[in-house]
């Protein structure tokens, strides 16, 4: 079957069985292994998306919707959830390691499919850097609760945040690549058990947390209404970031039909409940004037609630973990992502080559760490955190509209799991989207025109000319 093409080059669509059988989706992935069985992956998913956003940024969508932030969390879960089923039709339908991109190339074209692999770069990139702004915060936590002395300001801040370098931002940015190149089965291990290790460390916040409840902490419960609500929910939606990146393994998986959808319900499940449960917790213990715009929050609870440094201590400690687990996990989705483009010809052929000794691309994961370290190094985490939102919900507004497509234009193309209602679900998605990159603010979609017009001239430049489906089509 030839490649669907619409009037003039950027139209360019991949057919989606030319994508499945250039991965060897129901073989082995492109010199890639299978290793990856269900729990792995639900943990994988897991991995990527606790850490920042919930032991870091629950202070800031706490003071934009007060103790209505567990609706912000719930409205940004609906929006994944949402997404998450479209995710999971395509990521069984098509089981390769491009996910949001590959899904884009086959239905919405290349020039689509090029700026979705833009924002996913700004998506698992740029939220490396800010992942790892946020492990330092915690690394001096639990510092000061051992021994009761702290990194300098300048070794351990950027330049907006008072200091000169960032040095354990760095730190765990090039662990994480360490990891990565060895093999996926020993990132998948190492994933596994951080993942575990984080969800026992939450689970014990709340129980602590939950003795000092208050129901007075609660109310007023919306004192900013409904924008604090959607305000709350663009920046809780962060904490969510990574979901998708259980799509990326599709090459490294075991029966990934079947493991992809059932993986992705499991972890935005599990990773809601914990959420709510969490800002609930906070919030009744001290109030939510306590929690506001507090770095290290969850940790300063517990110091309060026990009236020790060593429950905090341990909160800390886990903190470490889950924002370690984060950077190795998200790191892993943005190598697959490019990996994928490289295949296509449009960024450069040293994204796609794979060690025959580790079955890892080697040189593309160190390029990413040594990027992306700096601006981990320099940047502050309140500058990526809407930009980095916007991007990913432009991305699930494509996957969304991917599904729809890919239904209408190849319906012989179909996995183990089908969306309820389509496409009523899908459109719900896109609605959501929209909503929530409505509540960024102007300055925020101001700055991602900016970023899309630079991806569209990259484009335009480099990727257009070098497409190997256009050679093929030449």
């Amino acid at each position: 079957m030839s490649p669907l093409r619409l009037p003039g080059p950027p139209y360019r669509v991949k057919d989606p069985h030319q994508l499945i059988a250039e991965s060897g989706a129901d073989l082995e992935g492109h010199g890639l292994k299978r290793t990856m069985g269900l729990f792995q992956l639900v943990c994988f998913g897991v991995g990527a998306v606790v850490g920042t956003g919930i032991f870091v940024g629950l202070s800031d969508s706490v003071a934009e919707a007060g103790p209505a932030v567990v609706l912000s969390f719930v409205l940004a879960a609906i929006t994944c959830i949402f997404t998450a089923l479209s995710f999971a039709e395509l990521g069984s339908a098509i089981p390769v390691s491009g996910s949001s991109y590959s899904f884009a190339y086959a239905t919405l074209g290349e020039r689509v499919a090029f700026l979705v692999g833009w924002c996913l770069l700004l998506e698992y990139g740029v939220s490396v850097s800010a992942v790892a702004v946020g492990w330092s915060q915690y690394v001096n936590e639990l510092l000061d609760s051992l021994f009761g002395w702290q990194l300098p300001a300048a070794l351990s801040s950027g330049p907006g945040d008072g200091g000169v370098i960032n040095l354990p931002a760095v730190v765990v940015v090039m662990m994480a690549a360490t990891l990565l190149v060895r093999g996926i089965r020993e990132s998948a291990g190492a994933t596994a058990a951080m993942a575990v290790l984080k969800i026992t460390v939450l689970v014990m916040f709340c129980a602590i947390a939950f003795t000092a409840f208050e129901h007075g902490n609660l109310t007023p419960f919306a004192a900013h209404g409904a924008g604090g609500v959607t305000a709350g929910a663009s920046l809780a939606f962060f904490s969510y970031i990574g979901f998708d990146a259980i799509t990326t393994a599709g090459e490294e998986v075991k029966n990934p039909r079947r493991n992809i959808p059932v993986a992705i319900m499991i972890c935005i499940g599990l990773v809601t409940l914990l959420y709510c449960a969490v800002a609930l917790a906070a919030i009744g213990a001290l109030g939510p004037d306590a929690v506001s715009d507090k770095p290290a929050a969850l940790s300063l609870i517990v110091d309060r609630v026990t009236g020790s440094t060593l429950g905090g201590g341990i909160i800390a400690f886990g903190a470490i973990v889950a924002i370690a687990s984060v950077v190795l996990a998200v790191m892993y989705g943005q190598t697959r992502i490019l990996m994928s483009m490289s295949r296509d010809g449009l960024v450069p052929r040293v994204f796609e080559r794979v060690s025959p000794r580790t079955s890892t691309p080697v040189a593309n994961t160190w390029i990413v760490a040594t990027v992306f370290a700096v601006p981990a190094a320099f940047s502050s985490l309140d500058v990526v955190v809407n930009l980095t939102t916007i991007g990913t919900l432009a991305t699930m507004v494509a996957v969304n509209l991917a599904v729809i497509v890919l239904r209408r234009r190849n319906p012989e193309v179909r996995g183990a799991f089908r969306i309820p209602l389509h496409p009523v679900g899908p459109l719900l998605g896109v609605g959501f989207c929209v909503y929530l990159m409505y509540g960024t603010g102007w300055t925020t979609w101001v700055q991602f025109a900016v970023f899309l017009a630079a991806g569209a001239v990259l484009y335009a430049r480099y990727g257009r000319s070098r497409s190997r489906l256009a050679g093929r089509a030449a």
